[in-house]
């Protein structure tokens, strides 16, 4: 999913001027509040700022008026107007050099804590496009997807997990608007993917943190249709969401159990959580024990199990000593190379091969991320290379690939609660070249690991829309890890 705000279909006359139809330029939904610049020249001209509007819904907003909209969510699948006030208004079929800068701040990922009430640090989203650009009145015209594939095999009692996918998986396509809610469902039945369905709130939720009357019958008639299970409800903490200060604990305590009420309403058994901060665990407790809910913290790369972010949440776990409380295993944690993905996408940006060469030797060493990050950046600034060019790939290289050995997942296996089987892409040998998915299976059949596999392709963070098909990729990551589990005996009980 390129870190862009703009498509090739953007550009669109408007009486004023022009109009450039934005996409949110993230995988989630963000609060308007996140935008902290746009800034747009068109034809070598810069627009000054006060003949710029965001339109949302039909409400306008000057720029300088966004970072105040705290309340106001930018839905991952609205296309927002950036109106630009013209001397003419531009006409269907020209053609316009159009250059837009815009800066945004992901409000559920802390750097630092805000000091004597102050707002936080929180990781930055910088987006630069140039592109000639068609006035038009038209969407581009979605990919042609498959839907003829041979069913799976039925999963049998034996299974010693279950399957499913994360909706993050199609989260390029269902931003573009591809599919909607109920399509996006339908192609997964399609496929034969499933049972196990798990969502990111933020993501699909219109009216998130509020899971409406409405959201909900519609769930359940999807659900209904295909026989899904529910199985993860990804939960973000918007901390930043205000920009004059952080969230107070109380703050904290209310957005985490709207969720958590939203998670119950819609059937899930478990919610993915973003923090273990021990006061506000200590709080929520009892709102899961009253929900029946599950409560399991995400080990993502560049850490793992016994990395020592993760050794503290074992120490809380281990303080409040709740049957509730475990963890979600991501496989990006766990690689032994570089997505191939990732790679096509530096060279897209200009990297030569041997500074790919060079980028993955530094991701192999055991450096810290930010160690490695830095060196990377280095080695591009001594050659004369600007690291602005590569976006967002620069930190991402680091930070969604981990390399810790698999085998370290058995050390927290009686604590690990629901899987995000993260993958990048499946090769022509029908492998994942990146992670080694039959030793992970053998690891955790030999541990006893007995809940859901959670599909999340990930590729979308480097690819460009349309270059794959990301569904047909789960179908045949399920497909290795069906055939990876029956080959591994399962231990007996």
């Amino acid at each position: 999913m390129p870190n862009g705000l703009i498509a090739e279909d953007s550009l669109r006359p408007h009486p004023e001027g022009l109009a450039l139809t934005l996409t949110i330029p993230w995988y989630r939904s963000l609060w308007l509040s996140s935008v902290t610049t746009l800034r747009l020249t068109v034809d070598g001209a810069d627009i000054p700022a006060d003949d710029l509007a965001f339109e949302l819904d039909g409400t306008r907003y000057t720029v300088a008026e966004l970072p105040d909209r705290s309340e106001t969510l930018w839905f991952l699948q609205q296309h927002p107007l950036l109106i630009a006030r013209l001397d003419r208004p531009v006409e269907l079929g020209e053609q316009h050099d159009v250059e837009i800068f815009g800066e945004l701040r992901l409000p559920y990922m802390q750097i630092a804590p805000g000091q004597g009430g102050g707002p936080g640090m929180y990781v930055p989203n910088i987006v630069r496009q140039s592109s000639t650009l068609t006035v038009t009145d038209r969407d581009a015209t979605p990919a042609v997807t498959v839907t003829d594939v041979a069913p799976p095999p039925p999963a049998a009692e034996e299974d010693p997990f279950r399957l499913g996918l994360t909706l993050y998986s199609a989260s390029a396509e269902f931003r573009a608007g591809w599919y909607d809610f109920d399509g996006l469902l339908d192609r997964v039945a399609a496929l034969g993917i499933g049972p196990g369905i798990e969502i990111v709130a933020s993501q699909v939720l219109p009216t998130y943190p509020v899971v409406s009357d409405e959201f909900v019958a519609q769930w359940r008639a999807a659900f209904d249709r295909h026989g899904f299970d529910e199985s993860s409800f990804g939960a973000n903490l918007d901390m930043g969401r205000r920009r004059d200060r952080d969230m107070t604990p109380d703050e904290e305590f209310e957005f985490s159990e709207l969720l958590f009420q939203g998670a119950k309403k819609l059937g899930f058994p478990l919610v993915r959580i973003q923090s273990a901060k021990p006061e506000l665990l200590r709080r929520l407790l009892p709102v899961a024990e009253s929900l029946d809910l599950r409560l399991a913290y995400e080990i993502h790369a560049p850490m793992g199990p016994n990395s020592p972010e993760i050794m503290k949440v074992r120490d809380v776990y281990a303080d409040l000593d709740s049957p509730l409380l475990g963890f979600v295993a991501d496989f990006s944690s766990t690689m032994h190379a570089m997505s191939p993905t990732l790679l096509r996408a530096v060279r897209r940006a200009g990297l030569d091969d041997e500074a790919v060469e060079r980028l993955q030797q530094i991701w192999g060493t055991d450096a810290s991320m930010r160690e490695r990050q830095q060196e990377f950046i280095s080695y591009l600034q001594s050659r004369d290379f600007d690291p602005g060019r590569l976006g967002s790939f620069a930190h991402l290289a680091f930070n969604m690939h981990g390399h810790v050995d698999p085998r370290e997942w058995a050390d927290i296996m009686p604590q690990i609660l629901h899987v995000h089987a993260k993958f990048y892409d499946i090769d022509e040998d029908e492998q994942e070249p990146a992670i080694d998915y039959p030793e992970l299976v053998r690891v955790f059949v030999e541990g006893g690991y007995r809940g859901y596999w959670s599909s999340e392709w990930e590729g979308h963070a480097f690819a460009e829309l349309g270059e794959v098909d990301p569904l047909l990729l789960v179908r045949k990551q399920h497909d290795l890890i069906r055939h990876s589990m029956h080959a591994v005996e399962a231990p007996r009980v």
